[in-house]
């Protein structure tokens, strides 16, 4: 999976898209609200390490996360 950080700007808030391997989007959600996106994911009980990872990331790179 992908993981990528985009930046809102003034009233558009900070984003994060999360990506398959063939890049097909898997979610996109705010970074403040990442609870209900990860839930239809499947990946509710990972969220809080997915979100940890996310804060670490910096703005519009591209990252692989593995879970």
């Amino acid at each position: 999976m992908y993981v990528i950080k985009v930046k809102g700007i003034a009233k558009i808030p900070d984003y994060v898209q999360l990506r398959d391997d063939k890049f097909t989007l898997l979610a996109y959600f705010r970074v403040d609200r990442p609870e209900k996106s990860l839930e239809k994911l499947g990946l509710g009980e990972k969220s809080s390490d997915i979100m940890n990872f996310v804060n670490d990331l910096p703005f519009g790179q591209i990252a692989k996360l593995d879970i």
